[in-house]
């Protein structure tokens, strides 16, 4: 049998390698992803980002594994994020407050520039609650008070510069009354420090429902653009004469410079995921439901909150 020669051999062992040398890479994602979560575990919004990646995880064929990074507002993902490879390996939640923290502090990361948009998922309700024992029993009742009594009303929220900080800044200021803010990394701390008479009032999103439905917190006033569903007897804040609406959607990103075909890949996986009837079920756990836009539109969305949020920021006149 005639062996081939030298030259064939090279030739042949060439074109064995084509698919590498042309740049093919293996299917995405051949390995777990970490999703980022910005806030406490156990939290509201913590277990419906877990509901999340437990069914994006079912399309991608690989793990989403969440990694938490609770503290200052929501807004200690966007470091590790920003430092990551634009591989598709590491997204992140982004929730309002990192479009906020640029404006209120100095930040070495942009929240628009430094991201390479996915999708948008829902917002959030948000609410003023206190212990079910609070002599309070409506916002009036809690503003008749804290007026009597300036200075004196403690306040806990999610953090300084949160949205739920923000507007009781707006709400007590239009009514000329100081307070005492309290923050916490977290809902599940905060809300066990309102109900134990820690703090007098407790503003979050609706991961006090659980407190609100086992007697433990009275739900005083939302912050949505109209009655909660879950919640038909509580007033809003706008029905009550404030021109103040709250919602703080939130979506997922990854680092800037992600390709486009993992953007999509990544985009079609939580779509997917974000419309199942497991999501959807955690989702209605906090009075929440999609508001899903595709990886463009949510660019352009995050571009306009943005903007928005520097003059939030003036009005409030809480720029450094």
């Amino acid at each position: 049998m005639r062996l081939p020669s030298r030259r064939q051999a090279l030739a042949a062992g060439v074109f064995s390698l084509l698919p590498t040398a042309l740049g093919a890479t293996p299917s995405y994602p051949g390995a777990p992803i970490t999703l980022l979560v910005p806030w406490p575990a156990g939290g509201g919004t913590d277990l419906t980002m877990r509901t999340l990646a437990d069914q994006a995880a079912l399309d991608l064929g690989q793990p989403v594994i969440i990694q938490n990074r609770p503290g200052a507002a929501g807004t200690l993902a966007m470091p590790a994020l920003v430092r990551s490879r634009p591989d598709g390996y590491t997204i992140a939640q982004l929730p309002q407050t990192v479009l906020r923290a640029p404006h209120t502090r100095k930040v070495w990361w942009h929240p628009v520039r430094d991201v390479s948009p996915i999708l948008q998922l829902s917002g959030t309700t948000f609410g003023i609650v206190v212990p079910s024992d609070s002599p309070f029993h409506s916002l009036a009742d809690l503003l008749v008070w804290a007026r009597s009594h300036p200075g004196e009303l403690t306040v806990a929220t999610n953090g300084v510069g949160s949205t739920p900080h923000l507007v009781m800044l707006e709400l007590l200021s239009l009514e000329g009354t100081p307070f005492v803010h309290v923050p916490y990394k977290g809902t599940s701390e905060q809300m066990l420090a309102v109900a134990g008479g820690q703090v007098m009032v407790g503003v979050n999103s609706t991961g006090f429902a659980p407190y609100v439905e086992s007697g433990q917190l009275r739900l005083l006033v939302t912050f949505g653009e109209h009655r909660s569903k879950r919640w038909s007897d509580t007033p809003t804040l706008k029905e009550l004469g404030y021109s103040i609406v709250a919602m703080s959607p939130y979506g997922l990103v990854g680092p800037k410079g992600l390709p486009i075909e993992i953007v999509d890949r990544l985009h079609d996986a939580f779509k997917k995921a974000l419309f199942s009837a497991p999501h959807l079920s955690e989702l209605a756990k906090y009075d929440q439901e999609p508001t899903y836009l595709g990886s463009k539109d949510y660019g352009r969305a995050l571009q306009e909150r943005f903007v928005a949020e520097q003059g939030y920021v003036e009005r409030l006149r809480l720029a450094p």
